[in-house]
């Protein structure tokens, strides 16, 4: 992997609304490497990897979410590369479960 890395929490209604699915068909569009899980307060966080221009309009998109979602606030860090470690093994991209 070579690019940036950013670790992204996602606000509102997001949880129960296909949004952690519609984060998966977007990155494999984007061809970003990461994992997307929910979290027990009811956000979703998320680590995107890749080219820095794709990783920011793929960001962009969490703003948005997909049309049954209501995002209040994206919380967007720099990450590092233990983050993508929590991923499946042999898997580019991975809908983790709840922490």
């Amino acid at each position: 992997m070579s690019g940036t890395i950013r670790h992204v929490t996602v606000k509102g209604r997001v949880q129960g609304v296909g949004y952690r699915a519609w984060v998966e068909d977007e990155v494999t569009a984007r061809g970003l490497e990461g994992w997307v899980r929910n979290r027990r307060d009811g956000s979703v966080e998320a680590v995107f990897a890749g080219p820095a221009d794709v990783v920011t309009d793929m960001i962009a998109a969490c703003r948005r979410g997909p049309y049954s979602a209501r995002v209040d606030a994206v919380q967007d860090e720099s990450g590092t590369p233990d983050m993508l470690k929590q991923r499946r093994t042999a898997e580019r991209f991975s809908v983790l479960p709840t922490v």
